[in-house]
């Protein structure tokens, strides 16, 4: 039998510390990936060895506590699309990790806010007037500057992280639509145990093991970072209201850049920076669009 879902509380200040930590590690997923890919390992071993850590994690901190009633979904189907949405898009992100910069992928992944915004429209029935889709264009504008396909800045690994951007849009619309419907519990588990299940195979036909101690750091904490990330994020939301929230995520600009620099003595290009305030201040706009919409209704 299903479990009765969590109400959603008003705690702004705890939702908003726990997304800021949320977004840190997010870049932390990202960070081991590059490293580790860039060690040997390919990209569907780190993908599995994020999700298996995940799904270890969410199995230890929920069933204890709610038994295998955590597992019960109230919409399985949704939470299969969900899933799968999920680590395909993580898949394509790690692959493109191995050629790109993490600013570069990040910026470009920073316009899932304006997918969202079209993709709610057929899905969710939700209503989007003229400025949003202007701000709409003005983000692709901006994801455009970014890959430079006049240039010699372009590389193939973009569209790579175009599918990622794509799988992680769906992702998010789901966890939107499923708000108040499916507990973190809940989440945790499908999204994380089936991507682990799924990627198994073709993880264990081409297993390499780290060589150097740092690998093995991040062989070991991104599954952790992607747990803990996933878990503090969903409870954001349970805390605090998307719309508030929603601008958190461009912090991961600074996280990102300083990474890239610390971990990979790469440096954000002036395309990269000036594509990203595009795509961040057409992402604030919609943010404040929605904002005013919900205050009117």
């Amino acid at each position: 039998m299903a479990h009765a879902v969590a109400q959603r509380e008003e705690r702004i200040v705890m939702a908003l510390g726990s997304m800021v930590l949320a977004v840190t590690l997010f870049t932390m997923i990202d960070t081991s990936a590059k490293w580790l890919v860039l060690a040997g390992l390919s990209a569907m071993q780190v993908a599995f060895l994020r999700y298996a850590v995940h799904f270890l994690l969410a199995v230890v901190v929920f069933v204890p506590r709610e038994g295998l009633s955590a597992f019960a979904s109230h919409s399985p189907k949704l939470q299969i699309i969900r899933s799968a949405s999920l680590f395909i898009g993580t898949c394509l992100n790690f692959m493109a990790l191995k050629y790109l910069p993490i600013t570069v992928t990040t910026t470009i992944m920073f316009a899932g806010p304006i997918v969202v915004t079209l993709l709610a429209v057929p899905v969710l029935g939700e209503k989007v007037g003229r400025h949003r889709i202007s701000a709409v264009c003005v983000g692709f504008l901006g994801v455009i500057v970014v890959m430079q396909p006049w240039g010699a800045g372009f590389h193939p690994a973009m569209l790579l992280n175009l599918g990622a951007l794509a799988g992680a849009s769906v992702y998010f619309l789901l966890t939107r639509k499923l708000a108040g419907v499916e507990n973190n519990s809940t989440a945790q588990l499908w999204a994380s145990g089936l991507a682990t299940f799924c990627l198994a195979p073709f993880a264990f036909t081409q297993w390499v093991w780290p060589d150097a101690a740092a690998d093995w750091v991040f062989f070991v904490l991104i599954g952790v970072f992607g747990g803990t990330a996933h878990i503090l994020a969903t409870s954001a939301h349970r805390l605090a209201d998307a719309s508030i929230l929603a601008p958190v995520i461009y912090l991961q600009i600074f996280s990102a850049a300083f990474a890239g620099i610390v971990f990979f003595n790469t440096y954000p290009t002036v395309w990269t920076v000036g594509g990203g305030l595009i795509i961040i201040s057409a992402g604030v706009y919609i943010w404040y669009r929605e904002r005013q919409a919900k205050k009117e209704e």
